[in-house]
């Protein structure tokens, strides 16, 4: 699976911060992210969270993002408005539901769909959180540590 981008972010902009304006938290692009197995990416935003937490790594695909560009007349926007970890090229992140699979070595358990919401229409244009439904992303378990390359340009 080419990765094109790799985004980590220190804090929350909009989990956990329903009735309030959202946080500031830049999505800082990487060339290269350290993954713990059981946790999230080092640095991130859920790092060290809860054990059952289903959303420790994100996934989102370039294609959509794309396409929801085009589709809302968004040009420019930059994918880190999406809040994911990991934009991928070439796969479809839904078929990884319940499955593992292994990028760069790391070992991952796709947990479920990360679905959109709300506040998409707010980061990204109106419209967005119903367009990106049933193609948000994936969220995933990190099943062993190691690092993950942005490999495309």
């Amino acid at each position: 699976m080419p990765i094109r981008h790799l985004y980590i972010s220190p804090g929350h902009n909009y989990f956990g911060r329903h009735g309030q304006p959202p946080g500031a938290h830049p999505g800082l692009e990487a060339r290269e992210v350290k993954c713990a197995a059981g946790q999230e990416i080092q640095g991130g935003r859920f790092f060290g969270c809860k054990p059952d937490c289903k959303g420790r790594i994100t996934f989102f695909a370039w294609e959509t993002c794309e396409a929801v560009s085009r589709e809302l007349a968004a040009v420019g926007k930059p994918p880190p408005v999406f809040r994911r970890n990991v934009v991928a090229i070439g796969v479809d992140l839904n078929d990884l539901i319940g499955r593992e699979f292994q990028i760069q070595g790391v070992r991952f358990s796709g947990a479920e769909e990360c679905r959109p919401c709300h506040w998409m229409d707010e980061a990204f244009a109106p419209g967005v959180n119903e367009f990106l439904k049933g193609r948000g992303g994936l969220r995933a378990v990190i099943l062993s540590g190691g690092f993950l390359r942005a490999n495309t340009p």
